[in-house]
């Protein structure tokens, strides 16, 4: 067998186990079973790529390899090895950010290098350069842009341009007509434009989102990330890079949608940077007076209970609360009482956030449960801990057309006997927009670090 039919079969091989690791993911319980076969395909992939190189490339060739496998290694280990939890979603719009300036890359060598394509598959493969520069561009800089919002590095309040959705239709049209021009008459300064309307458009469309909608801009560009890399592999003609750019494309928008349909959003809206998203206020209504609780008083409300229902958020990451909210689930079902958690499906920064913590924490996959799968349960629950929550607890999405969250699907724990919120402060959510649920007659506040408040509720019982 010649290297490159042996590279041709691991390709497949790799396909096969991206494939079993996504099906893995899926579940919590096969979740670990799934990251070992795409950590295997990855680096089988690896492999193949190295040895096909290596056996073709020059030493020059070669040398850049190693170099480039050591730079990205090193960055990878170093960046990933030190990660908390909380920093996981913005470290993943950093690493999307890469594929993109890949796919930027690639384009620009398929230009500039030697092409063997002679009559209509020129003109194919020059379309194909502007979509994987256009992709790959708007990828990079609305991942840059998504980094530095979830890191808190610039506000997370959506960037309001007169006539923005005039704007990015103009950069779609734009586009097409320099495609059509290019694919006719190849220029190094189309292709320079291109790039440079890419980087400008995906800085807008993240920009234009604002921070409520941040979990669905992450697995967006996770999407766009996918397609980047497919257009890649049609560049480079490796079937690889094509099937598994599909994969996390199509698997990434379909992701998208989901998130959109968890909070309310249009996901054709989301995609074009906020269709007829307005900026969310904070509102200027007058809740009244939210009433105060100590641990004692909560261990008390918990010693009485039959049923707790547990709604974490991004606080309990923060926090770093999740393994003292698993020692009080363990003494509360010890004493008799029915413990379950209701996640958000935005609950955190990212999707699933909220169930690697509490798996992390080694909490029962089985007491944790979606919001569909409990939110009727509420009215029947003596006492909802809200740890960490805001925007998905919000009773205005349900109760209030006006609110800018009006329609989002939220957790209904307001129906419950007792509510207590545990929060630094009043402050209003990563939304900014503040929330009835804190001033309600059967709601308290906790206030403090959630981790401490946990802990001082553990000792009193």
């Amino acid at each position: 067998m010649s290297v490159l039919s042996a590279a041709g079969a691991a390709y497949v091989v790799a396909t096969l186990l991206f494939i079993m690791s996504l099906a893995g993911l899926s579940k919590h319980e096969t979740a670990r079973r799934g990251v070992v076969f795409g950590i295997t395909g990855m680096a089988l992939a690896l492999t193949a790529t190295v040895v096909v190189t290596v056996q073709e490339a020059s030493t020059r060739g070669i040398v850049l390899l190693v170099v480039a496998v050591v730079i990205g290694a090193s960055i990878g280990l170093w960046r990933a090895s030190g990660v908390q939890m909380t920093t996981v979603p913005e470290l993943i719009a950093l690493l999307h950010s890469f594929v993109g300036l890949a796919a930027v890359l690639v384009g620009w060598n398929g230009y500039l290098g030697d092409s063997d394509r002679t009559g209509a598959a020129v003109d194919i493969y020059h379309a194909e350069i502007f979509v994987g520069v256009l992709v790959g561009g708007v990828t990079f800089t609305g991942s840059i842009v998504a980094f530095l919002k979830l890191s808190a590095r610039v506000k997370s309040a959506p960037l309001v341009l007169p006539g923005k959705n005039v704007l990015n239709l103009g950069a779609l049209v734009a586009f097409v007509v320099l495609t059509v021009v290019f694919v006719i008459q190849p220029a190094l300064w189309l292709l320079a434009l291109v790039t440079v309307l890419s980087f400008a458009l995906g800085w807008h469309l993240v920009a234009s989102i604002g921070g409520g909608d941040m979990p669905v801009v992450v697995s967006m560009l996770n999407s766009y990330s996918g397609w980047a890399a497919a257009a890649a592999g049609f560049l480079l003609s490796n079937n690889l890079l094509i099937v598994v750019g599909a994969l996390v494309g199509s698997s990434g928008a379909y992701l998208s949608y989901i998130m959109c349909k968890a909070m309310n959003r249009s996901f054709l809206s989301v995609i074009a940077g906020g269709f007829g998203i307005e900026a969310p206020s904070s509102g200027d209504a007058d809740h009244g007076e939210h009433t105060e609780i100590d641990p004692q008083g909560v261990a008390e409300l918990l010693a009485d209970a039959d049923s707790v229902i547990i709604a974490p958020g991004y606080g309990m990451a923060v926090a770093h609360a999740q393994y003292p909210v698993a020692d009080l689930v363990h003494r509360l079902r010890e004493r008799g009482v029915e413990v379950r958690f209701g996640i958000h499906p935005v609950a955190g920064r990212l999707p699933g956030h909220m169930n690697v913590l509490l798996a992390e924490a080694k909490v029962p996959y089985d007491i944790v449960l979606e919001l569909d799968e409990i939110n009727d349960d509420f009215a029947q629950t003596s006492v909802v801990l809200v740890i960490g929550a805001n925007d998905t607890v919000n009773p205005a999405a349900a109760e209030d057309p006006a609110s800018p969250i009006a329609g989002m699907p939220v957790l209904h724990v307001w129906e419950a006997g007792h509510v207590i919120v545990f929060k630094r402060s009043m402050a209003v959510g990563y939304a900014g927009v503040q929330n009835p649920l804190f001033f309600r007659d059967n709601t308290q506040m906790l206030f403090g670090d959630a981790k401490e408040r946990v802990e001082d509720i553990i000792h009193a019982l």
